[in-house]
């Protein structure tokens, strides 16, 4: 059975939703350029080990949780 793989950015855009909170918002909460952010929620843009410590911090999910998602995205199976 295929595995159905999320990018990041589509669990990122749900943790933003949820705050009421927009990508620029983050990007100046975690101190990153806004198009690093907006990259990601397109999936146009992987999750780097940089932005996976921001984000588990900012977030409190840990860095991770990004990571992992990351590598099971582009894990091909």
């Amino acid at each position: 059975m295929p595995r159905i793989r999320t990018h990041p950015g589509q669990l990122l855009r749900a943790e933003l939703d949820a705050r009421n909170m927009s990508a620029s918002q983050l990007a100046l909460a975690i101190r990153v350029p806004a198009n690093r952010i907006t990259a990601i929620l397109r999936a146009e843009r992987s999750v780097t080990a940089d932005t996976a410590v921001r984000l588990g911090r900012y977030l409190g999910t840990g860095a991770a949780f990004w990571m992992n998602l990351q590598r099971q995205f582009s894990t091909r199976t």
